[in-house]
């Protein structure tokens, strides 16, 4: 699993690629975390390249949105592929955490 994040004008992006699981979620909740510390709690978690998540990647972007909405912000989610949105739906964890089609559109309205 592979993350990166790019700061943009309103918000920053939060890249993930491989599979979200309970290797990887640690990993995801302290690049969220350093992200919030440096001042930016408006984030978008672009899943494009996101192939499976699990109940662990579930836990850790429910624990990253608390972090940003508790530095007063908000997590997004984007890009959400087929096996990632099935989990989210399944668990009703999408009505909490929407997904958008592109990072671009996430705070567009905002």
């Amino acid at each position: 699993m592979q993350f990166s994040y790019e700061l943009k004008d309103s918000y920053a992006e939060v890249k993930s690629s491989g599979r979200l699981n309970m290797v990887a979620a640690p990993k995801l909740r302290e690049l969220v975390s350093e992200v919030v510390a440096g001042g930016n709690s408006r984030i978008v978690v672009n899943l494009e390249e996101t192939v499976f998540m699990d109940s662990s990647g579930l836990g850790a972007l429910i624990g990253c949105l608390k972090a940003a909405r508790q530095a007063g912000g908000d997590l997004r989610i984007s890009g959400v592929q087929p096996q990632v949105k099935m989990v989210l739906e399944l668990t009703n964890m999408d009505r909490v955490l929407a997904a958008y089609d592109s990072p671009e559109v996430a705070f567009s309205n905002d």
